[in-house]
């Protein structure tokens, strides 16, 4: 059995090192949806940069602690009682370490109804690399869906978006005079 994807990328990681970067992951969300600096910084590496929504590009532990102080405190009644989870992880060796990508759900308990909902949904593309003899986070970019395009659906797209949304180019298909009939 080949240890490659068509085109020669090796696509194994050990399984140990799988194992450790799921742990990251754990460490990740730990450190960010109990407030825990030191747990969430813990998952960084000390030159690290995350893409995130709100936030935009944020490099390096001091500019990470001051967004996520912002999300904490700034924001506290919207982001307490929060869970992110992490799943589905493809892990692919690259030079510089193993590229993440993943599906993610946001839980959010609401303490003054007592409710619980899922706040969001996306994927993740995350350079994870080895610092001091563990694995962090070099990179990481959230893909939060809020919009159909958000979604990077592979196929053809051919619902219609909510209103005053761009709706899908149409298929060729769906020409005037063209065959009618399933689609392959």
């Amino acid at each position: 059995m080949s240890n490659a994807w068509p085109g020669g990328t090796p696509v194994k990681v050990p399984a140990q090192d799988r194992l450790e970067i799921v742990e990251l992951f754990a460490r990740y969300a730990w450190g960010l949806d109990l407030a825990d600096p030191d747990m969430l910084l813990s998952a960084f590496a000390r030159d690290a940069h995350f893409d995130h929504l709100w936030q935009g590009r944020v490099q390096g532990y001091e500019a990470i602690l001051k967004n996520m102080h912002e999300l904490w405190y700034d924001r506290q009644h919207w982001w307490y009682g929060r869970q992110h989870l992490f799943n589905h992880f493809i892990m692919e060796p690259v030079s510089e370490g193993v590229r993440v990508r993943c599906f993610f759900q946001i839980m959010q308990f609401n303490v003054e109804y007592g409710t619980n909902f899922v706040f969001g949904i996306g994927t993740r593309d995350d350079l994870c690399v080895q610092e001091d003899e563990r694995w962090v986070f070099k990179t990481l970019h959230v893909n939060a869906w809020r919009g159909r395009d958000d979604v990077p659906w592979k196929g053809e797209v051919t619902i219609a978006g909510r209103p005053g949304e761009p709706r899908a180019a149409p298929s060729p298909a769906d020409a005037p005079g063209a065959a009618k009939g399933p689609r392959p």
